[in-house]
This record gives C-alpha cells, structure tokens and sequence, in this order.
C-alpha cells in the first residue's frame, strides 16, 4: 500500500464529517465534495468512502434517511448528529496535533513552504 493511501484512510471519517457538518449529502455527492475542496488533491471513490460511513452510523455519529430519486431510484442521505460533531471536534483536534508533530520533526515550520514541489 502506498504512503497515501494509508494517509487517507486515517483521514476519510474526519474529512467526511467535516464535510457533512455543512449539509446532508448523499455518497457520490460526498465523493465531488472532497475532491473540490480538496483542490483535486484528494480523491476517494464513492465505494472505498461506504465502510467508513457504515462505521460512523454504527458509532451513532451520523444517522441516515432514504429519499426517492425518479421512479425507481432511491438515494441515502447521511447527517450529522450531535454526538458526530462532538466527535468531530476531537478528532480534528487529534489529527491537527499529529500533523503539527510530524512537520516539526520533518522540519517545516511554514506550510507554505510545501506550495509548489
């Protein structure tokens, strides 16, 4: 597995409810949401993002609801709950320390000297 992609995986319940706490969406529309706020620098599949947003529903962090799309189709709509932005606020504090941490011993002090490698 590539570096990144063990990266994403710790990152996707932080992005997804970071993202979530804005608005209600549904799998795909997470999925574009990311890669535009990301600048397309982090994408993830619609289905590598389905385990994680399992996960969250078990832990009771976001709850989900089904709406009628056209005739036939059926579209899941995930939200964030209280207890979700509670979560949230821990993890972003965790994950910001961590990277902090690890730009101290790599030996950046200013991000904006990674702009343009």
């Amino acid at each position: 597995m590539a570096l990144s992609e063990g990266i994403k995986r710790g990152t996707v319940e932080l992005l997804i409810l970071t993202i979530l706490q804005d608005q209600d969406m549904y799998g795909y529309q997470l999925a574009q949401e990311l890669t535009r706020r990301s600048k397309g620098l982090y994408t993830l599949q619609e289905s590598s993002m389905y385990p994680t947003l399992y996960r969250l529903l078990e832990k009771g962090v976001i709850s989900d609801r089904q709406e009628k799309v056209g005739k036939r189709r059926t579209r899941v709509y995930y939200h964030l709950e209280d207890t979700g932005k509670k979560y949230l606020k821990e993890i972003r504090r965790e994950y910001c320390d961590i990277c902090r941490g690890v730009l101290y011993v790599i030996g950046v002090t200013d991000i904006r000297e990674l702009e343009g490698e």
